[in-house]
């Protein structure tokens, strides 16, 4: 059976697939090509993707051989379940590889908005010794807001806690009595706006759906402290990006950490760019040497048990 692999993969994910007696094609492009992807498709029986490659009814109608789809990540707003599920494709996706990364990357976030270290360091390289300008502000006591409550704002929330952060939460799918709650000490809000007009900092953790889009828009940069940042390692479109950028621009809140943006890559013309308070990230919260071992390995392992008749843990 072939394999085809169409963005990047660590090379052990592949040396799984061949040992388990896949005959793999790895082109890390390929979804840059969409009509060659289209043409070669229907000779595959597995498609491993990142969050890049449309796998569209379009993709998958053209895909006759086809029995599973492996995402190397957790987002699966570019995957067509429906269609897949109508055409009895499988999906597997990298359950929990890449948490650990993420909740680092908020805590980098974080500490980076308190102690801009880097920024301190370019000044005096242009001959300065400001000490007063970064005089930085503790962790400690401060409250941040998790919205949506799944495994990596668990995560954060741990990691947080040992800061001494008062950590808060929202969303409407988690009773007092889930783990994050009862044994990680996040205090569940009732509603959006109690968290935004409470958090010091707001960091974001939820799918991109048809309820979610566009969650945070110009009214609820109004509910925000004006001395608060916003975390964005989710997806691209929970943002409205032209009203982030208005908000930092009148101080509504004091700036943003964004990983994702609605269009990828960003544009030379996007708004955001002219502002000097919002830090920007090529989608790489996710990304580490470790994380990307784990989740290669992962979605490798759950392929072949898939494409050899086993029950996956990670299916959809």
């Amino acid at each position: 059976m072939k394999v085809l692999i169409t963005e990047m993969i660590w090379p052990e994910g592949i040396v799984e697939l061949e040992q388990n007696g896949f005959h793999v094609v790895y082109d890390e492009s390929l979804w840059r090509k969409r009509d060659e992807l289209l043409a070669v498709i229907g000779e595959y029986d597995g498609l491993i993707v990142r969050n890049q490659t449309r796998v569209d009814k379009e993709l998958l109608e053209a895909s006759s051989n086809l029995k599973i789809v492996g995402r190397l990540g957790v987002g699966l707003d570019n995957i067509e379940l429906k269609a897949a599920k109508e055409k009895e494709i499988k999906v597997v996706f990298a359950r929990h590889a890449n948490a650990t990364s993420v909740a680092e990357y908020v805590m980098a976030a974080l500490l980076s908005a308190v102690r801009p270290l880097q920024l301190a360091d370019l000044d005096i390289r242009s001959g300065n010794w400001d000490r007063k300008t970064f005089t930085g502000r503790e962790l400690s006591n401060k409250k941040l807001g998790l919205i949506g409550l799944g495994e990596i704002s668990h995560r954060v929330a741990k990691r947080a806690n040992a800061f001494g952060m008062d950590v808060i939460g929202y969303d409407p799918f988690i009773t007092s009595y889930d783990h994050i709650i009862s044994e990680t000490g996040v205090r569940l809000k009732s509603s959006l706006e109690d968290l935004l007009s409470e958090a010091h900092f707001v960091s974001l953790h939820v799918p991109l759906t048809m309820e979610t889009k566009h969650l945070i828009s110009s009214n609820e940069f109004k509910m925000m402290r004006n001395d608060a940042f916003i975390i964005n390692t989710s997806r691209g479109g929970i943002i409205e990006e032209n009203h982030l950028a208005e908000a930092l621009d009148n101080n509504l809140i004091a700036g943003a950490f964004l990983d994702v943006l609605e269009v990828e890559p960003v544009t030379s013309t996007h708004k955001l760019l002219n502002c000097n308070n919002v830090v920007l990230t090529p989608h790489i919260a996710g990304l580490t040497e470790e994380s990307q071992l784990r989740t290669s390995l992962l979605v490798a392992k759950e392929v072949s048990k898939s494409l050899n008749g086993e029950t996956s843990l990670c299916a959809i």
